[in-house]
């Protein structure tokens, strides 16, 4: 099964990225979070370090560009297949950086992939 981890995931199930959790396990995608906050979202745990997870597929990304700098490397040693950037999180630099490592970029919305099966 092809893991996607939430990252930027929020208890807030206000935030979008509580919201594609929900929806990735109701489509029975396995699912794994990090953020800030620890914590439980639809049964998903959401940890607050990077070190918990290995072969992830894809990475749905919910930190707006400023945010992401902090984490490029992290996120290429986990080795992606992809990242996801959701609106507001757009960045050629990062863009950049990852498909010189070989990790394949989409820009859109993981909700209405979801919504749409394209996912």
């Amino acid at each position: 099964m092809k893991t996607t981890l939430v990252f930027g995931a929020s208890l807030n199930p206000n935030r979008y990225s509580n919201l594609s959790i929900t929806k990735l396990r109701a489509k029975q995608i396995e699912t794994k979070a990090f953020g800030l906050k620890v914590g439980d979202v639809s049964g998903v745990q959401i940890s607050s370090s990077l070190e918990d997870f290995q072969n992830i597929h894809t990475i749905t990304l919910y930190l707006n560009e400023k945010r992401q700098k902090e984490y490029y490397e992290q996120i290429i040693q986990l080795k992606p297949k992809r990242v996801i950037f959701n609106p507001g999180t757009e960045n050629p630099e990062f863009y950049t950086l990852l498909r010189n490592n070989e990790i394949r970029v989409e820009v859109a919305c993981t909700l209405v992939l979801l919504a749409t099966d394209q996912y």
